[in-house]
């Protein structure tokens, strides 16, 4: 049997008992794509209901290809994911990223995102990206797409790339000296991480592209508000400071 790459696809839940998908994150395990050993870090975020009974059953069914990571107390999605990609690190995963509890980025895009980045030797991440146009079937409430888009423009002038989609929840990243130092130290934002960890990312060296979703979908139930998305647009200021001081520090301007 040739080289098989480790994937670590982490799964930040906080009171997920009603919108994981549960039924379907076998058939992300199972129809990982060639060469590659998909596995599952569910970071079970300080939850109160019943989600960490929902992933123990997970994990009995599915054996070795899932593992669970419980935070003692909640500590907000950032510090999951961060925490998430830091043990996946520490496994010796090739490749690492999360994606969340419900889906709303679908299975078979996932698969195509992974697939894209094993492929892709000259890069080392990989963005979905929610562009909808025609032939695809993105399902964005229309609110929280156009701040989205506000969001997206502000967050490209700090990060000084054209990035249209910083906060689709489903990035991946090939494990690596630009990784271990996007997540060498807590988010100085709750609200807008995924800005401050691409940021850190390529201050670090680190490539990306963006891949343009087929499908994605609103599930109910998100804890991401529009006012949140405010929070996160004020948030950006202190990102851009921060992100200011590691460029100078990696000799970039």
């Amino acid at each position: 049997m040739g080289f098989m790459s480790s994937v670590v696809v982490v799964i930040p839940c906080y009171n997920e008992t009603r919108r994981l998908a549960s039924d379907q994150f076998g058939r992300l395990v199972a129809a990982g794509p060639s060469g590659a050993r998909v596995s599952l870090l569910f970071v079970d975020d300080g939850s109160t209901d019943s989600t960490r009974l929902l992933l123990e059953s997970l994990r009995s069914r599915m054996g070795d290809h899932v593992d669970i990571l419980a935070l003692p107390e909640n500590r907000g999605k950032a510090e999951a994911v961060r925490a998430g990609l830091g043990r996946a690190v520490a496994s010796g995963a090739d490749i690492t990223g999360y994606i969340d509890a419900d889906l709303a980025t679908p299975v078979g895009e996932v698969l195509r995102l992974i697939a894209t980045l094993l492929d892709r030797t000259d890069i080392s991440a990989v963005i979905g990206s929610r562009i909808a146009y025609l032939g695809t079937d993105i399902r964005r409430r229309a609110a929280r797409h156009y701040l989205g888009r506000m969001f997206a423009s502000a967050a490209s002038l700090i990060l000084g790339e054209q990035i249209y989609d910083t906060q689709c929840g489903a990035k991946f990243f090939r494990t690596g000296l630009p990784l271990t130092r996007a997540i060498d130290e807590p988010f100085h934002s709750r609200w807008a991480f995924d800005v401050e960890l691409l940021g850190r990312f390529l201050a670090a060296s680190g490539t990306a592209i963006e891949v343009p979703l087929v499908r994605w979908s609103d599930v109910s139930g998100s804890k991401m508000k529009p006012v949140d998305m405010v929070r996160a647009g004020l948030d950006l200021i202190d990102i851009a400071r921060h992100l200011s001081h590691r460029r100078r520090v990696s000799g970039q301007r």
